[in-house]
């Protein structure tokens, strides 16, 4: 059946358009939704029989612009009223994004537009796309398009008409009604964008505009639409055999010369190919048999004419046909992979995962595995590690698998201690769908700590393939998509009930905590995220802490810390957690509650807000209105902290009422809401959507973050607990985590 909308449960189609075939797996994966298909089209609108979503190469990149234009009016037809509709957009803004925006919006209610991709630092700013701060027309990156870029969003789409909508509109807390009033104008809206958080924003706002409007945008709008999308069931496991490994280079990129060197210091074959030849009949250049790996490319030391590239791609397509026999692909370039497909005739492609941004790793009818890349995308070790990751024992020396580029180009991702909880919950059942999430790999390095065979239980309950891996230190894991690196502690009997509560559980419980806390005091993770513990499991093994947060604090030696929760629509930090209400008041005091604001604020700085607007709660019903309620415990415990903080700079605004406080917040207009207790902050975070609420614990070495349930005993071991909060949680880990040094 379709697939409904998190926190609407309407069902709707999804189609998804892109102009070229590394776009449109660069979608498919970003959209983060198993079980889709990426036809290698045109092809007309057939709806799927279980509801998946479907992402079309409509092939346009380098067709005209009214041929592009007619592609997209031919994929639309018949398209039933009320689907999601995505247009890939390039976050260069190459190809034909004008006329196919105009096709788009023909029998829409409007069209949304937002080319950013935080991922690659490339922003929109002024309508203006910029490349690392730089602006796009000021870079070098259309070198091989044969005119000038675009100076802007606008131009780029001619003789549409548009609006930017500049950042202080997108984080202004209504964004749906800037968007209405935008369409009801005629325009399309163009959204600035510099983070995820930006394009989350947006993508909610325009669904809210309804089901006929339309979204363009990049694969980073395309990963917020689907963090709004309720997650599928895990693609059937796939059976692989040994293959040999071609990769294909067919982008002009300057960085492919040293991406290529990085393969042939490892003992791959190289075929460089001289332009001349690729449309020349006669002999084929072969691979030599000595090197499981053949990297082909085209020789172009002698210049490729722009008018040219074309007609040396199409020959580069039939060359791999005549050589490539049964091995598996590594495609570079978005016209390369798909006239490669072409002449090897292949339908479609089933999704799998992703090796790093825009490396998406996919599978052929026939078993053939496939990596298709954006030839812009990557560090210069970008080929290495997908060959590493396909084919880990087929290079020399040791192979690169730790998502860690090499030094001068981005930071190392973290690495993130996943602890695996109480082992009767649902922990286990969903650590593994988070750990494979497509995105995960790209963010930062998770090694759990937990029990090897309790995870391969999880994974045989879920249905999925997947090597469950033991490690003893973070710096043996190998991170490769289908990989799971665990810490096996080897605490629980294989026969552990499932959903029952159990001393030996909560004692495994508290040695995964301890074993993370341990590696992160001595450095040696960046982050800790973790699975639920059940308290009175934890209690019957003899370790009495009121939860997580406390016991953390306990392990490194820290006198104090906060819990904060967070969801897409708001962020809450507790003054108090785990104690009864009278007691939780009378241990407010003014330092508690300016120490824990200071945390917040440091916290959300580190976030990427750098003036955060907060806004503290009251203790008493509308925060004892002068006095009429209570006994004057705003004015004695929570004003003296806040004009201390006012008085160093920080915008803490209160106390607040919690009502309006929360109301206010989900609106946009607060960035961080400062509960005084427990069910002040709780309640209202498990109402605007439990599936997606992330618990921290701010002012510890490192940054933890949590799933905001519990062991859900219920429902333990039997496949259906919900990952999503999971994969919500190791993504703000690896967004609060510090990185490590290179």
């Amino acid at each position: 059946m379709p697939f409904p909308l998190r926190d609407t449960g309407a069902p709707r189609h999804l189609l998804a358009l892109a102009d070229d075939l590394s776009g449109a797996a660069e979608t498919a994966v970003a959209l983060g939704v198993a079980g889709g298909r990426i036809v290698l089209g045109p092809a007309p609108w057939t709806p799927p029989p279980d509801g998946a979503p479907v992402v079309v190469d409509l092939d346009t990149r380098s067709l005209t612009a009214s041929d592009a234009a007619r592609r997209v009016r031919e994929a639309l037809h018949g398209v039933p009223t009320g689907t999601l509709v995505l247009k890939k957009a390039d976050s260069l803004l190459r190809g034909n994004l004008a006329a196919e925006t105009a096709a788009l919006a023909e029998e829409a209610e409007g069209v949304v537009v937002a080319t950013a991709l935080p991922a690659l630092d490339r922003t929109v700013r002024e309508g203006v796309v910029h490349l690392g701060g730089v602006p796009l027309h000021a870079t070098g990156t259309w070198r091989a398009e044969g005119t000038a870029p675009p100076s802007s969003v606008a131009e780029a789409l001619a003789d549409c008409r548009t609006a930017v909508v500049p950042l202080e509109a997108v984080r202004g807390g209504r964004l749906p009604s800037v968007l209405r009033r935008t369409l009801d104008a005629g325009r399309i809206p163009l959204c600035d964008a510099e983070t995820d958080t930006d394009l989350d924003l947006i993508a909610e706002a325009a669904l809210a505009c309804g089901p006929g409007v339309r979204l363009t945008g990049t694969g980073g709008l395309a990963a917020a639409v689907g963090r709004l999308l309720t997650p599928r069931a895990a693609a059937p496991p796939v059976r692989r055999r040994r293959r040999p490994l071609l990769v294909v280079v067919g982008t002009a990129e300057p960085t492919a010369a040293a991406q290529i060197a990085q393969l042939v210091e490892r003992g791959a074959h190289h075929i460089a190919v001289p332009l001349d030849e690729l449309s020349a009949p006669g002999a084929r250049p072969a691979p030599d048999g000595t090197s499981d790996v053949t990297v082909l490319s085209i020789d172009s030391t002698q210049g490729v004419r722009p008018g040219s590239a074309h007609h040396a791609v199409r020959g580069l397509a039939r060359l791999v046909a005549d050589i490539a026999g049964d091995a598996d692909l590594v495609l570079t370039g978005g016209e390369t992979a798909r006239r490669v497909l072409d002449a090897l005739g292949v339908p479609h492609l089933t999704p799998l995962g992703q090796i790093h941004h825009g490396a998406v790793h996919a599978v052929t009818p026939d078993g053939r595995h496939v990596v298709t890349r954006p030839g812009s995308f990557g560090d210069t070790d970008s080929l290495l590690r997908i060959a590493a990751a396909l084919h880990p024992h087929s290079l020399q020396g040791d192979p690169l698998v730790n998502a860690t580029p090499t030094a001068g180009n981005r930071s190392p991702l973290p690495l993130i201690a996943v602890t695996m909880g109480d082992g009767a919950g649902i922990g286990p059942e969903v650590i593994v769908p988070a750990l494979l999430h497509p995105d995960t790999l790209g963010r930062c390095r998770p090694v759990v700590i937990g029990d090897a065979e309790r995870l391969r239980q999880a994974a045989a309950i879920l249905g999925v393939d997947c090597a469950i891996a033991t490690v003893t230190t973070p710096d043996e894991a190998e991170f490769t998509t289908g990989r799971i690196n665990v810490i096996d502690l080897g605490l629980l009997p294989a026969d552990l009930p499932w959903g029952e509560l159990s001393p030996v559980a909560g004692e495994g419980a508290y040695q995964y905590i301890r074993v993370a806390a341990d590696l992160a005091m001595k450095g040696d993770v960046q982050g800790i995220c973790t699975a639920p513990l059940n308290k009175e499991a934890l209690h019957a093994a003899g370790h009495v802490f009121p939860g997580h947060t406390e016991l953390l604090a306990h392990l490194t030696g820290v006198d104090e810390v906060s819990m904060m929760l967070s969801t897409p629509k708001v962020k809450v930090i507790h003054v108090t957690t785990h104690i009864g209400l009278i007691d939780a008041v009378n241990r407010i005091e003014p330092g508690l509650v300016e120490r824990t604001v200071r945390r917040g604020h440091e916290a959300m700085v580190r976030a990427g807000v750098p003036n955060p607007v907060i806004g503290v709660c009251g203790i008493n019903p509308h925060a004892g209105e002068n006095g009429l309620f209570g006994y004057g415990e705003e004015e004695e415990k929570i004003v003296p902290a806040l004009e201390v903080l006012r008085a160093d700079g920080i915008d803490a605004r209160g106390p607040l009422p919690a009502d309006t406080a929360f109301f206010l917040a989900g609106r946009g207009d607060y960035d961080l809401i400062v509960a005084m207790y427990h069910d002040q902050g709780h309640g209202p975070v498990k109402v605007l959507g439990i599936e997606a609420g992330v618990n921290m614990t701010v002012g510890l070495p490192v940054i933890r973050t949590s799933v905001d349930h519990g062991t859900a005993f219920d429902i333990a071991g039997k496949g259906i607990a919900e990952a999503g909060s999971m994969v919500e949680a190791l993504r703000q880990a690896a967004e609060m985590s510090s990185v490590p040094a290179p």
